[in-house]
């Protein structure tokens, strides 16, 4: 650990003693998220979550993008998104036309050829792919997307409950209980999206009653972090489609990862030595890992931010998400999960710390 620091060992930022100030810019930015989720009339979902048909075009010399976009709706296709792909002399285009219903693939092809006809006539171009997705299997693909990040969620409970408090027949307990109340909440038929929702005020309200402390923190971190990322989309505009699904799961794992880095030195301090209270415990573990954590998302952060510079258009989206996601839970880790462990005490699932010889240098804890 002391060759990778770069951070003094005796470090002492008190950052539980400014977990109010971290809480209040939390809800702040969930609201402004949640507000413009309202305004919007919810995500802005993209192809494969709404439905309609995505065009690959190679145009020799380029179009403008849009003049292409009017020639292409004066052919009666709506929904119409047109973006650069590539480097700027390949002069590849993806032609995103949402809600086609009723149109077959070939009556799309015929009119994105009529529109390069009337709207750039004597353009030589080769449409290089065609995809179709049609609304039911888009909302599908949306239903199996949320149960996916669900699932994800209580798995992580689970492993936590065991991994830091070794009590797996508790988190079965939790497990089994959601499973009933998701059952009965799915005999009267309600919505997929409304249904994950409860799901997850359930497992959130088992973990309190149950005393899965280590879970409970651990689980609104990583709720926290999506509506944040969800949130600075729907600001945005950006569309949620497989990929940024795909992102958020990712953020999920990292930044379950930075948690149990903290929450892993908590345990080995309770266990190890004494303390003057649970608050020092957390907040002396929190600055013991603070150049790992630091380091380890640090590095992240500059081959994504590389991606997101370099990586063209297509995956553009997906580097923003995990941007925004990775520091978003850094941060959650240390002025989130913490101070939730710490808002329900050390409790019976903590055990006792064992005499040490207290004249050990903090140094050789980190």
């Amino acid at each position: 650990m002391s060759g990778l620091s770069f951070i003094r060992p005796d470090t002492a930022f008190n950052f539980i003693g400014n977990r109010r100030k971290a809480f209040v810019v939390s809800i702040l930015a969930i609201l402004v998220g949640v507000g413009s989720l309202v305004a919007h009339g919810g995500p802005k979902y993209g192809i494969d979550f709404a439905g309609g048909v995505t065009v690959q075009m190679r145009v020799d010399g380029g179009v403008d993008t849009a003049a292409f976009t009017r020639a292409l709706e004066a052919e009666g296709l709506s929904g119409v998104a047109v973006q650069r792909m590539g480097m700027e002399g390949d002069h590849e285009y993806l032609v995103r036309l949402s809600d086609q219903q009723g149109l077959g693939t070939d009556t799309v092809r015929d009119r994105v050829q009529a529109a390069m006809a009337s709207g750039m006539p004597g353009s030589t171009y080769e449409i290089q792919r065609q995809e179709m997705v049609g609304p039911k299997v888009g909302a599908d693909l949306r239903e199996s997307a949320l149960e996916a990040m669900f699932y994800a969620v209580l798995l992580i409970a689970i492993y936590i409950s065991g991994r830091f408090e070794a009590r797996w027949l508790v988190a079965g307990i939790m497990a089994a209980g959601l499973a009933t109340g998701v059952y009965l909440l799915d005999l009267i038929d309600v919505p997929m999206s409304l249904l994950i929702v409860a799901a997850l005020a359930i497992t959130l309200a088992l973990c309190w009653r149950l005393r899965l402390n280590y879970a409970l923190g651990a689980v609104v971190a990583l709720i926290h972090d999506v509506l944040v990322t969800v949130g600075v989309f729907s600001l945005l505009g950006k569309e949620f489609d497989l990929t940024i699904i795909a992102a958020l799961l990712t953020i999920i794992g990292y930044s379950l990862n930075d948690t149990i880095i903290v929450f892993d030195r908590i345990r080995e301090n309770l266990r190890g030595r004494k303390r003057k209270d649970f608050k020092e415990v957390i907040n002396t573990s929190i600055n013991q890992t603070l150049s790992r954590t630091l380091l380890t998302s640090g590095t992240t952060l500059l081959v994504v931010a590389a991606l997101f510079i370099f990586g063209g258009a297509v995956i553009h989206d997906f580097a923003l998400a995990l941007l925004v996601g990775i520091g978003v839970g850094t941060y959650s880790s240390i002025f989130v999960a913490s101070p939730i462990l710490l808002g329900f005490g050390p409790g019976a699932t903590h055990e006792e710390p064992e005499e040490e010889d207290d004249d050990l240098p903090a140094a050789q804890k980190a």
